[in-house]
């Protein structure tokens, strides 16, 4: 699958907003946004109005890049929601919050979801006492996901761990920090979301024209 290689603070300056895509360096006064608060380009400082489009496009393409996705794969994403009952924007948070990549992030396993994309790849998380490696796993309500033994000792993952108290873990989510585990309490609601703050109505209006 293809993947977006470049410089991840561009794409936040693109959007005008904290995506928190490098981890710790988001949090910190080297934060592109508090550095060059303007989109990149040689005419990122005109500030151009957007048109009715040009506000849904850029909403959509934020929360795409702030899951770590390509077209395609949001696009599915958003199908299944629109075919599941309820509202088709908040089933789309709701899928995507439950990836296993952004379950371990949002457990403080990695410091960013491109990092937690990276330990499931490999093999560092298992769910329910089996390994998983497919970053696009949909966690289920009771699903207990840990880090492997072996794989505690990294680093990058006790690290992450210790900043965690930064961000904080989401209601739906219990985390047992010392046993490197966690677990789904329940399925993710709208108002557990935390910040950069999503219009998924305009993502919904943009794909149902």
């Amino acid at each position: 699958m293809a993947r977006y290689r470049g410089s991840v603070c561009r794409l936040c300056r693109r959007e005008n907003a904290r995506l928190f895509l490098k981890g710790d360096r988001c949090y910190s006064e080297k934060c592109a946004i508090d550095r060059r608060n303007y989109p990149p380009g040689q005419h990122g400082q005109l500030r151009p109005k957007f048109s009715e489009y040009g506000v849904q496009l850029r909403e959509k393409q934020k929360v795409k890049r702030i899951y770590g996705l390509m077209e395609d794969q949001f696009r599915s994403y958003f199908h299944r929601a629109d075919r599941m009952k309820g509202i088709t924007g908040e089933n789309l948070l709701q899928l995507l919050e439950r990836r296993l990549d952004n379950v371990a992030y949002r457990l403080g396993f990695a410091s960013s979801r491109n990092e937690a994309r990276q330990l499931v790849r490999h093999g560092h998380l298992v769910v329910n006492g089996r390994k998983v490696n497919v970053p696009s796993y949909l966690t289920r309500t009771g699903d207990v996901v840990e880090v492997r033994g072996g794989s505690q000792k990294l680093t990058r993952v006790q690290a992450a761990l210790e900043s965690v108290v930064r961000r904080g873990v989401p209601s739906w989510l219990e985390l047992e920090r010392d046993a490197f585990r966690g677990r789904v309490r329940e399925l993710p609601k709208r108002d557990d979301l935390s910040t950069p703050e999503i219009h998924e109505r305009l993502v919904v209006e943009l794909y149902s024209k």
